[in-house]
């Protein structure tokens, strides 16, 4: 049986990891969230154009730096001389091929998944500061779990 103390010491672990880190949650909830529809691109045959805040923050989501590469924009290729004039009719795909599936289903799952995660931190920050004996100390771990992704970012 694990003793009063162990378990004191666990439920304290687990309150001011969960602290440290809801930020971070809270950041990837929500960035994966609004990436699941496409809201950080522009997509083929689209006038949208994401706000760069937006753009910037999937980066990081991504790619874990807000460098952005600079793309060069290709130049279209010449038609080569043994292919295809562009004029010509294009072979329609064959008839057997299943159709693809539709991923509209997924994406509200997992946009409801974001939802839950961003809502369940939300409620796990709000009942450690609740139920602290010491609230200057979670308001520092909460701090720290703000500052320290920032600063890694600067180095």
């Amino acid at each position: 049986m694990i003793s009063a103390n162990t378990l004191k010491a666990i439920r304290l672990t687990h309150n001011y990891l969960g602290v440290f880190f809801a930020p971070t949650i809270l950041f990837f909830a929500i960035t994966g969230g609004l990436q699941m529809f496409s809201f950080h691109e522009t997509t083929r045959g689209s006038s949208y154009v994401p706000p760069a805040i937006l753009v910037h923050l999937s980066q990081l989501h991504k790619k874990g730096t807000l460098y952005m590469p600079k793309r060069e924009a290709v130049p279209p290729a010449a038609p080569k001389a043994d292919s295809p004039k562009p004029e010509a009719p294009k072979p329609s795909p064959s008839p057997s091929s299943p159709p693809p599936p539709n991923p509209l289903p997924t994406k509200i799952f997992f946009a409801a998944t974001a939802l839950s995660l961003t809502l369940s931190t939300c409620t796990g920050i709000v009942l450690a500061w609740k139920y602290a004996r010491r609230k200057l100390v979670v308001a520092g771990v909460l701090l720290a779990g703000i500052v320290c992704p920032l600063a890694l970012l600067l180095l």
